[in-house]
């Protein structure tokens, strides 16, 4: 694969790294160097040798970075030097293995605040609440799954005194992994962690919205992995990641992203009964009982909302359902917390809330206020539509959205907006409550609110979702099995026995010792 002359285009001829470090962390000082992908253990640009830019959502129109356009012959390449490397690779101790997973933690713990400017300069999310925590759960994620390697491990089977069974855990091969934009750093660790902590080999796609920090991560990778153990590719959808979904050579899919592009993954997977693990999306309900009115409630169930991530988050809990006593007095609170974030320039450490990442994205969004607005007895209580000038007005940011007195039929209740709009849904009984929650194709996320143990342990049995939390609003955290039901997913992440379920398969052995 021919690589691209650095000296004509500009490039690091390394993955992703931060211009002027020793500057000041304004906008105009921080630039992220043109990224080449990894293929083989080198650092190549693409075969047409076309690249794609990368905005600021922050400024509109400013492109901070370039990578490289990859097409069908890229991809190719990738998974033949993913298929090369493995049989190397899968003989590699498990605890090897962890080892270098442990090694590479530290190194990107070191350099959490490079990754955090590249985030935030690629995706818009604000680097205090959002970009910094992200570097920071990737470096614990490659520690997590590292300290977990030796637990790669079967069983016996005791079938009588004359037969020897046991079981292994054997990895699958070369894996596909491709990932969205808003967690882009977190998310490659997580495909990357699990799929060669597990024995496999990897071929890594980037969103081409967000894929330079992947790249820096890369970077800091391959110093530890031999070469076509990892490897990324970056481009569109259709011209790289329908080729690696639909690639011979590629034993196993993993895809986090939407519910439209995982049906997709999955009938490509269907064609060569690939083994699939897809994490799409949600509408999450939040459910408040009457004895959850008071402020750390309030503050929980905007941090589950996600809005200092704009509301881009797959287990947002974007639908809050409120017993009608306590309705009206919550929201009020609750606008008033909101009115303290701080909109605005995402580097700057005193912002809470950033930009939404693109324009088709942000018209999106606002195209659901829109239709929401013009529903009959919809009420804004904070928010909508984004002003047309003014310092916002320079990038895709909209303010923190919540409209009340909303029926749960209605379209901006029923359909995923990744935005940062709530919509409030007062209920009477808790029947009713967990039937409106469950009134969804849906089932990624749950969260619920209530000093009542037992009334809470009892509605997480009856949320048709994945993952529930009670009385927290927190992300999730290595360790946790993480997955969806219903249109939001197959499969489970994010643990050892994700890992162990989705990247490995048993196989048995038996001995007959009388033989």
């Amino acid at each position: 694969m021919p690589s691209v002359d650095s000296s004509k285009r500009g490039l690091k001829g390394e993955g992703a790294e931060v211009d002027s470090m020793a500057g000041s962390d304004s906008q105009e000082s921080l630039k992220v160097g043109q990224g080449l992908m990894l293929i083989g253990g080198q650092w190549v640009g693409s075969s047409e040798g076309q690249f794609i830019p990368v905005e600021n959502p922050s400024r509109r129109g400013n492109i901070v970075g370039e990578v490289p356009r990859a097409k069908e012959e890229d991809v190719d390449r990738a998974v033949r030097s993913a298929f090369r490397a493995f049989e190397t690779w899968s003989r590699v101790s498990p605890r090897d293995r962890g080892k270098l997973m442990l090694k590479i933690a530290e190194v990107i713990e070191a350099r959490v605040n490079d990754l955090a400017r590249i985030i935030t300069l690629e995706t818009g999310n604000a680097i205090r609440t959002q970009s910094r925590p992200e570097g920071i759960l990737t470096a614990d994620l490659f520690r997590y799954f590292g300290g977990v390697a030796s637990e790669l491990k079967g069983e016996t089977i005791p079938l009588g005194e004359n037969l020897l069974s046991y079981s292994r855990r054997e990895p699958i091969g070369v894996v596909g992994g491709i990932i969205p934009w808003n967690s882009p750093v977190a998310l490659g660790a997580l495909k990357i962690a699990m799929a060669i902590t597990a024995g496999n080999t990897l071929v890594l796609k980037a969103s081409s919205d967000a894929p330079l920090a992947v790249l820096m991560m890369a970077r800091l990778c391959s110093e530890f992995l031999p070469p076509g153990v990892l490897n990324v590719v970056t481009g569109t959808g259709s011209e790289c990641g329908v080729p690696l979904a639909r690639h011979p050579l590629v034993r196993k899919l993993s895809f986090t992203g939407s519910q439209e592009i995982g049906k997709t993954v999955m009938g490509a997977a269907a064609e060569r009964l690939v083994p699939v693990s897809l994490e799409l999306g949600g509408k999450s309900p939040q459910i408040v009982f009457p004895d959850a009115d008071d402020p750390q409630v309030v503050e929980g169930t905007i941090l589950a909302m996600r809005f200092t991530r704009q509301g881009q988050s797959c287990t947002a809990g974007s639908r809050l359902f409120l017993h009608e006593s306590i309705y009206d007095s919550f929201l009020d609170q609750l606008v008033k917390k909101l009115a303290g974030l701080k909109i605005g320039d995402p580097l700057d450490e005193s912002t809470d809330i950033g930009a939404i990442i693109n324009q088709v994205q942000f018209e999106k969004v606002c195209s659901y206020v829109r239709d929401g607005l013009q529903q009959e007895g919809a009420r804004l209580l904070t928010g909508g539509l984004p002003p047309s000038e003014g310092p916002l007005a320079v990038g895709y940011f909209m303010e923190p959205t919540v409209m009340g007195h909303v029926r749960n039929e209605w379209r901006i209740a029923r359909e995923e907006i990744f935005g940062p709009v709530m919509v409030a849904i007062p209920w009477r009984d808790e029947e009713e409550a967990i039937r409106m929650a469950n009134q969804t194709h849906y089932g990624l996320a749950a969260f619920i609110w209530t000093h009542d143990i037992g009334k809470a342990i009892r509605t997480a049995h009856a949320i048709e979702s994945g993952w529930v939390q009670i009385n927290q609003g927190v992300g999730i955290m290595p360790g946790q099995s993480y997955g969806g039901c219903k249109q939001s997913g197959i499969g489970r992440e994010y643990s050892l026995e994700g890992m162990l379920d989705s990247f490995t398969q048993r196989k048995s052995i038996t001995i007959n010792l009388k033989f």
